[in-house]
C-alpha cells in the first residue's frame, strides 16, 4: 500500500525531481549559510518538502549572509542541482534562474554547436569571448559568456593566451559545455580546426628541419611543422654528459631531426637528432 504521510509524500517528491529542471518555492527560513525553501508541487503542508539553497547559489550578487539576498516569504525560481538523501531535501540554484535572458541563451546551446564571437578578455588562465546572441547585460561579472581554457586555444604550443588571440578578434569556436549555474559556455578555438597531427603519420622515418620551441628538464620540444611539435630527449642532444638541455641548446635554435614515431591518440611525436652519415 502506498503511504500518504509526510515521509511518503517527501520521498515521492524527491524521486520525481530531475537535475536541470526549474522549481518554484517560498523562502521559509535560514539555516547557517543556506536558505530553506518550501517547494511547490507536493500535496503536503509547508515544510514537508523542502529545498536548500547555499549562499553562493542564491544570486550573482555577493553577500556574507543569505538573508541579505532573499527575504522570508519571497517566492523564488531555482534550478535543481541534486537531491540530498541524507537530509531528504532538494539542492537548488537560484542564481541559475536569476537572469532569465542569460538562462534562455544558455539552455538553447548544445554541446558540439559551432558559434562565433568576439574576444573580450585575454588572461593568464584563459580567454573570454562575447558570443554572438548573448544578452547585452552581463550580471555574472565575466568579460563574456564564452570561455576558452589555455589548452583549447591552439594545436601548437603557446606560452600565453595572447600568443593565440587578441581582444577584438573575431573567432569561431566549438561548444564543449553550457553551464547555467556558472553563466558560462566552455568553448574550444582549436576544435573546429583539423588536428594537423592526423595527416602527419606518413612522415615517420623522414628527416625534417625544425626549431626548438621549449626546453624541459629531460629534453627539448621541436616544432617540425605548423601545429606539430615533438620531443627530443636530452640524451639525444649531445654525446657528452650534461645536467640540463640549456647547456647545449636554446629556444629558437634550428635542428634537423628524424621522425621516430607519431601517436595521434596521445598527440605525441618522437624525434631523434639527425646526424650526418
Amino acid at each position: 500500500m502506498t503511504g500518504t504521510g509526510p515521509t511518503a509524500v517527501r520521498q515521492n517528491f524527491l524521486n520525481s525531481v530531475r537535475p536541470g529542471e526549474v522549481r518554484r518555492g517560498t523562502v521559509s527560513g535560514f539555516e547557517g549559510r543556506e536558505a530553506i525553501v518550501d517547494l511547490e508541487g507536493a500535496t503536503a503542508p509547508p515544510g514537508v518538502v523542502v529545498g536548500r539553497i547555499i549562499r553562493h547559489e542564491l544570486s550573482w550578487r555577493r553577500a556574507d549572509d543569505p538573508a541579505e539576498l532573499v527575504d522570508i516569504g519571497q517566492v523564488v525560481e531555482a534550478e535543481v542541482i541534486g537531491v540530498d538523501r541524507g537530509r531528504e531535501c532538494v539542492l537548488l540554484s537560484a542564481r541559475a534562474c536569476e537572469d532569465q535572458a542569460l538562462r534562455a541563451f544558455l539552455v538553447g546551446i548544445r554541446r558540439g554547436d559551432i558559434m562565433t564571437g568576439t574576444v573580450a578578455g585575454v588572461h593568464n588562465f584563459g580567454v573570454f569571448v562575447n558570443l554572438d546572441g548573448e544578452p547585452a547585460e552581463n550580471r555574472t561579472g565575466y568579460d563574456g559568456t564564452g570561455f576558452i581554457r589555455g589548452p583549447e586555444l591552439s594545436w601548437s604550443h603557446i606560452d600565453h593566451p595572447s600568443d593565440a588571440v587578441e581582444v577584438g578578434q573575431r573567432v569561431t569556436v566549438k561548444v564543449l559545455d553550457a553551464d547555467t549555474r556558472q553563466g558560462q559556455v566552455a568553448v574550444s578555438l582549436k576544435a573546429p580546426q583539423e588536428d594537423p597531427l592526423l595527416g602527419f603519420a606518413d612522415q615517420v622515418g623522414k628527416v625534417l628541419p625544425g626549431r626548438i620551441v621549449k626546453l624541459v628538464p629531460f629534453g627539448a620540444f621541436v616544432r617540425v611543422a605548423e601545429g606539430i611539435e615533438g620531443l627530443l630527449h636530452l640524451t639525444d642532444l649531445t654525446d657528452e654528459p650534461v645536467g640540463s638541455p640549456e647547456e647545449v641548446v636554446a629556444v629558437g635554435d634550428p635542428v634537423t631531426v628524424k621522425i621516430v614515431y607519431v601517436d595521434p591518440q596521445h598527440r605525441q611525436v618522437g624525434l631523434e637528432l639527425a646526424r650526418a652519415t
